[in-house]
């Protein structure tokens, strides 16, 4: 017998997908959780939904897993800012996925998605970046490429098959529950604990409690209008610098450092090391010259008004975000390693 408000998350087992199919569950809505290793069993240890196989890859198993569904939350991306084959692995998956996700379903009778995009597919030439300023001009990275274009081919495929999406655009999430691997944003955080970033990059994130998010999330589904976007951030962004003053606060025992100032020529050669160090090791660089000419000095602050307005939406802020990641991080470090 079909489940009355059924809800479909793809990613189920990452950092926002668990987190958002954790609070469905605590609202008394019926979940079907897709992972592409059906063994991964973990992240659902303690969870009432049904598990299931699906990759954005494959639209057939996409298709199978949405029977029945009434609300899909678009999670699964290919969520990294480096890789051997960036075209290949990141910007052709994302856009490869969103259109097996909505063709999917189109085919299997879904109402209503909830597209995850991201900050990255915001035009910063204005601060505070709104939602109506349009899409990010900067085409020097494929993951920022793909949400760009994958947002506006959800919007356009969507339309061609008359399905309801609204898109979500969230910050650097970060925050519990979060399994191995820790995503991008969260190893920034990890990074610092560690002691791993000796130089200042005046590099700024906007951090965002993924539970926040994953409330935003409902509340696009349930409040958002078809056809918007919008931001699930915090109004400003926190410099490196500021995020490792808060951890030094935090714990004085750790002894952590701040980041050295030094010249930028000096900061693209530190760079340039770490990447072909990382292209040997196939690891991902925790620096990259892109990452300098693209972020080194940009504004991360965003005008959240039309998601407070329209969904509710109400996040806590940006430092106590990041006290809470720290204190998760030290206390299930075992768990990081």
């Amino acid at each position: 017998m079909a489940q009355k408000n059924l809800a479909f998350v793809t990613g189920a087992n990452g950092h926002l997908g668990n987190n958002l199919v954790r609070l469905l569950i605590s609202k008394g809505i019926p979940v079907r959780a897709s992972v592409r290793n059906i063994r991964n069993k973990e992240p659902f240890a303690d969870l009432d939904c049904e598990v299931v196989q699906a990759d954005i890859t494959n639209k057939q198993s996409l298709i199978n897993a949405l029977q029945g569904v009434e609300t899909f939350y678009a999670v699964g991306a290919a969520f990294k800012l480096w890789a051997k084959d960036p075209q290949k692995e990141i910007y052709d998956v994302n856009l490869d996925g969103t259109k097996n996700t909505i063709e999917a379903a189109a085919e299997a009778g879904v109402k209503r998605i909830v597209y995850v995009s991201s900050i990255a597919a915001l035009n910063y030439s204005q601060l505070p970046a709104r939602e109506s300023y349009g899409y990010n001009p900067d085409r020097r990275d494929m993951y920022y490429n793909s949400k760009n274009d994958g947002e506006k081919l959800a919007f356009e495929l969507a339309k061609k098959h008359g399905i309801e999406l609204v898109a979500v655009l969230p910050a650097a999430m970060i925050g519990s529950e979060a399994f191995a691997p820790l995503n991008v944003s969260y190893n920034i955080i990890r990074a610092i604990l560690k002691k791993e970033i000796p130089v200042e990059t005046n590099i700024t994130l906007n951090w965002i409690d993924v539970k926040d998010v994953a409330e935003g999330c409902y509340l696009a589904a349930t409040k958002g209008r078809n056809g918007e976007r919008y931001i699930l951030a915090n109004e400003k962004c926190t410099s490196i610098q500021e995020t490792t003053k808060i951890a030094q606060e935090l714990f004085p025992e750790l002894k952590i450092k701040l980041p050295v100032a030094v010249p930028k020529p000096i900061l693209f050669a530190i760079a340039g090391c770490i990447e072909i160090i990382s292209q040997i090791r196939g690891k991902a660089p925790l620096l990259t010259t892109k990452d300098i000419a693209m972020f080194s000095g940009l504004q991360q602050d965003f005008d959240i008004s039309k998601a407070r307005a329209e969904l509710g939406f109400n996040p806590k802020n940006s430092t106590q975000a990041v006290k809470e990641a720290m204190q998760y991080l030290r206390k299930n470090e075992n768990r990081f390693k």
